[in-house]
């Protein structure tokens, strides 16, 4: 039983959504929400953990209405947020190609692309906003790609039969963070956001169970420093990066969301990673992260493999009738565009078949010859080419002559802390956006959603309902007590690091983990893997604690501390991860328990026992943690078995 792992709490319920038809809901909370008075609002600190897309539009947001904001980013500048690499698009119900989208279409498809493990008021609520923010970009000065009239583009992505996905070539994360960036950038020059790059959040400052302030070390010098406020937003991503290697970059870590979770924030669904199909395959161990080559080459590219087991000859010597492009043979409603966990694990399947190609046979192939000659190169060229580009540079092969080589890889994360209708956590006064919430894409993401979640929440999320907030707690200063508090547990922690002094690197821990939670925990797991990694990572994290080599001073620039603090993290996390997947005895979405499959090899949820968010508790250090459950019901989309055939 894994009961004996975790203990049961009382159940939650998110207090803060409107009751009434869906479609109005969100204007009822805007309009039921309190206001600050403008003249109040320079009165009001905001503290924004994170310049990403989520954080950057908040900052830009939040200083546009008048707050005083304190923003930091452990980057050199927060153009280096990783949101900058998103590649393919952003998701947005304006049909412009009269396909019959709709808000409620983008609405049904994003329940259903998360295997229905989502809250619908808030699904609900995104695709209401996704015409909005198109709106706002295109204002900023976005170049979103255009057709020859001049009017906006648009193009598929997976598991959708609409083209609702804008985009600016391969770069779409690169462009949008921009352009949020020069709206930050305006209100830093405007002195109302106070912008603190190559600063890391290391804890939250508590005070009488509210959040307010942190404490960060600035990575220059190693200062530790105080910060207090009346709110305190996180916007710090994913945690992919558990399992080393990922596409995410590799300063990106859970350090932010775990200091709060041992502050009595709740993480939800931390199980639910998505791993992408389209990725370059590993190497090498010499490797350190991986590359994503965009969903959006899923249009044009055609997925396949040799029909016969171990065939080593090159692509272009293997006939068509000796190739299977099996994504169209297994799921021919959607062909090579089924959603990611899907293709992801057929993927999987005929690699473990021995179909598959290149070192080691993880690999299937990607190919556009048939784009090539439908279209033309210079088509193909403007739509893919800085990805074409990548590729060539990273694996010294022309995919216009040569099909591409992918293999999935871990990418995003759909758990993240609890958050309720107004993006607030459990703890009062702590709000988290973007990536680093769990609230909109339940057991898988669809392709192009991550942006538009992030520039949701920063842009027309957060600043209608933290407001509501400030304006109900009228905060005087925070006690010194609490602040010196925080800033010992930080102190301590850096001075414990550095005085193990031990024998092995923080990257070999952090490599060995990843092994673990990928062997484990990654795109198939059974409760025999699980409880497996459950008796490595607690060694694992032993082992760290006595044998961790940290060189350097914390009184200076000490990358090898930076990332021992984000290991120990790490090594906490990946333990609370396989708690929830080994609970989780179905299959739902990204996670895919091998002994709850149909007939087709196909995920099988149970919808009688599962239905709800797994929201967990830290108990404290060694303590079993607590589940508590939010049941989620289902309105408007009746949950069904997933089908993309």
């Amino acid at each position: 039983m894994t009961e004996s792992f975790y203990r049961p709490g009382d159940p939650i319920a998110d207090g803060k959504a409107p009751a009434g038809p869906i479609a109005d809901r969100w204007t009822t909370r805007k309009f039921e929400a309190k206001l600050v008075n403008p003249a109040n609002k320079r009165k009001k600190k905001i503290i924004i953990i994170g310049t990403g897309l989520a954080g950057g539009s908040a900052g830009a947001t939040l200083g546009e209405a008048g707050y005083h904001v304190v923003q930091f980013c452990f980057q050199d500048s927060p153009r280096r947020a990783h949101s900058i690499a998103a590649q393919g698009g952003i998701n947005a119900a304006k049909n412009y190609r009269n396909d019959g989208d709709s808000v409620h279409r983008l609405f049904y498809d994003t329940v259903k692309g998360g295997d229905f493990r989502a809250r619908e008021s808030n699904v609900h609520r995104l695709a209401e906003i996704s015409t909005q923010i198109i709106d706002q970009c295109v204002a900023q000065g976005v170049p979103f790609a255009r057709e020859y009239g001049g009017l906006l583009d648009n193009r598929s992505f997976g598991g959708t039969q609409v083209s609702r996905t804008f985009y600016a070539r391969g770069q779409t994360g690169q462009q949008l963070l921009l352009g949020a960036y020069q709206a930050l950038m305006r209100q830093v020059d405007a002195g109302n956001v106070e912008l603190y790059p190559r600063h890391e959040m290391l804890d939250l400052i508590m005070e009488d169970g509210r959040a307010r302030g942190v404490i960060v070390r600035d990575l220059i010098t190693g200062e530790v420093k105080r910060h207090t406020a009346d709110a305190v937003v996180l916007a710090s991503g994913g945690y992919g990066n558990v399992y080393f290697l990922s596409t995410n970059a590799m300063g990106s870590n859970v350090t932010a969301s775990w200091r709060a979770h041992r502050h009595g924030a709740y993480f939800a669904n931390p199980c639910y990673t998505q791993i992408h199909p389209t990725c370059i395959p590993v190497s090498g161990d010499h490797q350190s992260k991986l590359t994503l080559m965009s969903e959006s080459l899923r249009n044009d590219g055609r997925v396949w493999v040799p029909k016969k087991t171990g065939d080593t000859r090159r692509p272009y010597d293997i006939p068509e009738d000796e190739r299977d492009y099996y994504l169209e043979r297994i799921y021919p409603s959607f062909g090579n565009l089924v959603p990611r966990d899907i293709a992801s694990r057929a993927a999987k399947n005929v690699c473990d078949e021995g179909r598959g190609v290149g070192p080691g046979g993880l690999g299937v192939y990607l190919d556009f010859a048939d784009a090539i000659e439908r279209l033309g190169r210079k088509t193909v060229e403007a739509k893919y080419g800085n990805l074409f580009e990548m590729y060539e540079r990273i694996t010294g092969e022309n995919p216009y002559e040569t099909p591409m080589r992918i293999y999935p890889a871990v990418h995003y994360t759909m758990g993240g802390l609890w958050v309720d209708y107004d993006l607030q956590s459990n703890v009062p006064g702590l709000f988290v956006i973007g990536e680093a919430n769990f609230s909109d894409h339940g057991a898988n993401r669809l392709g192009a959603s991550a942006l538009m979640q992030g520039l949701a929440d920063g842009y027309f999320v957060l600043p209608n309902t933290i407001g509501d907030y400030i304006a109900r707690n009228d905060l005087g200063p925070v006690g010194e007590d609490a602040v010196l508090e925080a800033e010992t547990r930080v102190r301590d922690r850096i001075e414990r690091l550095l005085s193990i002094d031990g024998d092995r690197s923080v990257d070999s821990f952090h490599r060995e983990l990843g092994h673990i939670m990928w062997e484990y925990c990654g795109m198939e797991r059974s409760e025999e893997g699980l409880r497996k990694a459950l008796e490595l990572i607690p060694a694992l994290r032993a082992e760290f604690w006595t044998r961790v080599k940290v060189t350097g001073r914390g009184e200076e620039l000490n990358q090898q501390l930076e990332k021992a603090g984000r290991v120990a993290d790490f090594l906490e996390l990946a333990e609370l991860m396989v708690i929830d997947a080994l609970h989780r005895t179905e299959s739902c979405g990204g996670h895919f328990r091998a002994e709850s499959q149909d007939e087709d090899g196909e995920a099988k949820r149970d919808d009688e026992h599962f239905a709800y968010v797994a929201a967990w508790e830290w108990a404290g250090e060694g303590a079993q943690p607590v589940l508590h459950k939010e049941a989620l019901e289902f309105e408007y989309v009746k949950p069904s078995q997933r089908s993309y055939k």
